[in-house]
């Protein structure tokens, strides 16, 4: 092995768990020790070397590691086959437009939301089904647990260093989805954001915690996406008016109307970016009103263009509740979506 990390000999469980703990190394959970042998696991599975560099944080320079990943992916839980995810999802977030160090400097206290497609999805055990914006398989747990703990470790994303969330929410602590394709009639988010049929990917976003909806009444789909455009909207007005990459998650009871009307995720996407709109003035409603001025007739939409909405199917069999996922801060970050595993839109040798 040629590993270039510094290495302790710990023995003692609840030793090791202290001495990490004592660093800031962690998120106040366990972690698992990132021995060699698991760190090189890691690694071989994607066959990277330990010095490969992945990318770079444009603000503060900081280099991004293979070895450094694997290092945070081993103690977040995670086994060789749910590395490459790591990875990608990585390199997605070092994309300029993704913006990740405002995204994770910020007062707003977002986190980095993970998006699961493709046959990766069953490779490592990914359910998209019951909690499945809680604790619903191990695999999306450990998942987005290793990009905090990289963001931590790496770049110095702790509370009260570089991140300076006033509240936070659960999802800096893992935050990682997988779609229901298998149970979905329409495209998965990858394809639909230009990734081949088939193929594995992740998509980032910077997010605020899910807003959780329900309506079960009716089985009109303009009614069902009424309930979905009244959260996008007070969204809008209790936090932020700027438009964004908002994220709707759909559950299989409100896609079977929407199926049973023929609707697909375009439908969707055309019909929340022309009801999701409020006026300036209706921050006088939520205690904004010396703000408001002059402009109290100006309209702002919570999507940029219907393109901008990233619909989900995911959730369990039963029940009328989704989930409104805003965006950070309007447009400023970017999701970015990536192939995992392989290269979609490189030259031709």
């Amino acid at each position: 092995m040629n590993l270039l990390s510094k290495h302790y000999e710990l023995n003692d469980s609840s030793n090791i768990q202290e001495f990490y703990h004592s660093r800031g190394w962690t998120d106040g959970f366990p972690i698992i020790p990132p021995t060699p042998e698991a760190v090189q696991a890691c690694l071989d599975w994607v066959n990277m070397p330990a010095n490969e560099l992945i990318g770079i944080e444009p603000v503060r320079e900081r280099q991004v590691t293979a070895e450094k990943l694997a290092i945070n992916a081993v103690m977040a839980g995670c086994l060789p086959l749910h590395f490459p995810v790591v990875v990608t999802a990585w390199m997605a977030m070092l994309k300029e437009e993704f913006l990740l160090h405002g995204a994770t400097a910020s007062t707003g206290g977002c986190a980095v939301l993970l998006i699961l497609n493709g046959p990766v999805r069953k490779e490592i055990g990914a359910r998209s089904e019951f909690s499945v914006l809680g604790s619903s398989d191990r695999a999306t747990s450990v998942i987005g647990r290793a990009i905090r703990l990289g963001l931590i470790n790496i770049l110095e994303v702790s509370p009260g260093a570089i991140d300076r969330s006033t509240l936070g929410h659960p999802g800096k602590i893992s935050y990682c989805v997988a779609e229901d394709e298998e149970e979905s009639a329409w495209q998965s988010l990858a394809e639909i954001r230009g990734m081949p049929v088939g193929a594995s990917a992740v998509t980032v976003l910077a997010a605020g915690a899910p807003r959780q909806i329900m309506n079960e009444w009716t089985t009109k789909p303009e009614d069902i996406l009424d309930t979905y455009a009244a959260e996008m909207c007070a969204n809008m007005l209790n936090y932020s008016i700027w438009a964004g990459n908002y994220t709707i998650v759909i559950p299989r009871q409100h896609r079977d109307h929407f199926n049973s009307g023929g609707w697909t995720k375009a439908d969707i996407a055309e019909y929340l970016y022309n009801k999701a709109r409020v006026k300036r003035a209706d921050w006088t409603s939520v205690g904004k009103g010396s703000v408001v001025r002059e402009k109290g007739d100006t309209v702002y939409s919570a999507l940029p263009s219907p393109e901008h909405l990233l619909v989900i199917a995911a959730g369990g069999p039963a029940g009328g509740f989704g989930a409104i996922i805003p965006p950070w801060f309007g447009n400023k970050s970017q999701a970015v979506t990536a192939a995992i595993g392989a290269c979609v839109d490189c030259e031709p040798i």
